[in-house]
């Protein structure tokens, strides 16, 4: 089948009917700069922006962190960085290019004099580089500094907007501990910034195949009329990991797989599955429609949670032939540590295209694969017609989303092997992205970033969306602070996960799809 093969690029151009432009001008600011997520992801994603020929002429980056150092210790960092983590051969040009725009402003990031200097640097961009004093934001540190970095920013008179330029703040996961605490951070981070100019980050959305849900339901007619539960038995969605939490454990132990994934990643999937066709493509009616699909999850009680949630921690066992100690060997975790490593849940949404159809959801550490999918099964079809064969050798009708590693879609359903009699045989219609797409390699931020110097906020969270996910697990965080860790099972690193989790469908008479 022959497709036409276009460099994929950010979505803007998609639902809004424009031609990409090359993003508003301004200074892009990284408080931590001297971090893991400059280096590897937002220096990388910059460059491909720059690349693609959609960063703005007129850019400034300008790095905040501690450390004492000059802008050209800074860029030659930046520079070294960028032909480490690079998703594709670097051109000189471009790079040179690139760290030529990289300005650093040293700083504690609790001192009122840091963001004093920042704003007499930003000045100086808006001047040199002609940034039109518009600026971005980005806090690349550990949870505990969004809100005060944010504060501090509007003390400095860093959060208003005058002459018609703009500010926005971006902020990475986790948005908040549980739902107490991402509402107070959500009311921190309003008092200095409005709404509109807080961009809450999820690198789950700018992956293609998670863009592509939307456009695979509602661009298809083929789809969308039998997106039901009357065509459709139930919905599995996977984010699996291979790793460990290694030299992580102190930090992971304090917050566990529940809180790591589920009301973020795994509730935004969950959401662009389930959610009703936007009235327009377009962020407030988009973002509406996703948080009526959270909102309608029926609220587990006591019984639900007990039924249909499983925590589990993985004990010591080999992943890809490697050995992997127990999670309560790693360093930094307790020995009598009950921070489960793996959940599982059955959720149900209450409204009329869903009612009754369970939603299974799991994500883990140590598994036997990393993969991310959303598997959508289909009702079987009437077996009067195959009487005379056997029911297990029919093939699970399933469309299934591959989100990672191996981005693409894949139909399964029932075909008639060639010869004079009627046997049939499992097959796959199997789409791959890097099959019928010339698109570069990309860490997943480009389109974030992008959408984020254009004002476009479609792919991120509103404080009321971050609410209503944490105030579906904020029951289970609760029963499970209750139980002590007598609920929490184990599986050997490596595998599937915990037998539990096979139980959760198996009282359906469903099974999960194997991860490996």
């Amino acid at each position: 089948m022959d497709v036409a093969a276009p460099s994929l690029a950010p979505h803007a151009a998609v639902g809004a009917g424009r031609k990409l432009r090359a993003a508003d001008p301004c200074a892009f600011v990284i408080f931590g700069a001297a971090g893991d997520l400059t280096k590897r992801l937002l220096l990388p994603a910059l460059y491909n922006l720059a690349a693609g020929k959609l960063l703005p002429e007129n850019f400034a980056v300008i790095g905040v962190a501690r450390s004492a150092i000059a802008d050209d210790e800074f860029r030659r960092q930046m520079a070294d960085a960028l032909r480490q983590f690079a998703t594709d051969d670097v051109a000189a040009g471009t790079l040179d290019d690139l760290i030529g725009r990289c300005h650093y402003v040293p700083g504690d990031f609790d001192d009122p004099a840091t963001y004093d200097r920042l704003k007499t640097r930003l000045g100086e961009a808006a001047r040199n580089s002609g940034t039109r004093d518009n600026g971005l934001f980005y806090l690349a540190t550990p949870p505990n500094l969004f809100a005060p970095v944010a504060c501090h920013l509007g003390a400095a008179g860093l959060a208003g907007e005058p002459d018609g330029s703009w500010r926005r703040l971006i902020v990475e996961k986790p948005f908040g501990f549980d739902l107490e605490s991402a509402c107070a951070l959500n009311r921190e981070l309003r008092r200095c910034f409005a709404e509109n100019q807080i961009f809450r980050i999820d690198h789950y959305l700018g992956k293609e195949t998670v863009q592509n849900i939307m456009v695979l339901r509602f661009a298809n007619g083929m789809f969308e009329p039998i997106w039901n539960r009357e065509h459709i038995d139930h919905v599995q969605i996977t984010v699996a990991e291979t790793v460990s939490v290694e030299n992580r454990g102190k930090l992971y132990d304090r917050t566990g797989a529940l809180r790591d994934m589920v009301p973020n990643h795994l509730f935004q999937l969950l959401a662009l599955t389930a959610m009703e066709p936007p009235s327009r493509f377009d962020a407030g009616a988009v973002r509406s429609e996703k948080l009526k699909a959270i909102e309608a999850i029926h609220p587990l009680g006591a019984a639900d949670i007990a039924a249909d949630v499983v925590r589990a921690q993985y004990a010591a066992g080999r992943v890809k032939g490697k050995a992997v100690p127990a999670y309560r060997q790693a360093p930094g975790v307790a020995g009598d540590s009950v921070t489960e490593t793996y959940v599982a849940m059955r959720l149900l949404i209450d409204n009329w295209r869903w009612a009754g159809v369970p939603f299974y959801l799991r994500t883990g550490k140590a598994l036997a694969a990393r993969k991310t999918e959303i598997a959508v099964k289909f009702r079987s079809a009437p077996l009067a017609l195959f009487r005379d064969m056997p029911v297990e050798s029919l093939a699970q009708n399933l469309l299934v989303l591959r989100i990672q590693p191996d981005e693409g879609a894949a139909l399964h359903f029932n075909a008639k092997i060639p010869g004079p009699d009627v046997r049939i045989e499992n097959v796959r219609m199997n789409f791959k992205y890097a099959d019928y797409f010339d698109a570069a390699p990309s860490t997943g931020y480009e389109t974030l970033i992008y959408d984020c110097m254009i004002g476009d906020q479609m792919l991120f969270q509103r404080a009321v969306d971050i609410e209503a996910g944490w105030r579906v697990v904020d029951p289970v965080l609760a029963a499970w602070g209750k139980a002590d860790g007598r609920d929490l099972c184990s599986y050997p690193a490596g595998g599937d996960g915990p037998a539990q989790a096979q139980d959760l469908l198996a009282r359906g008479n469903r099974q999960w799809r194997a991860i490996a």
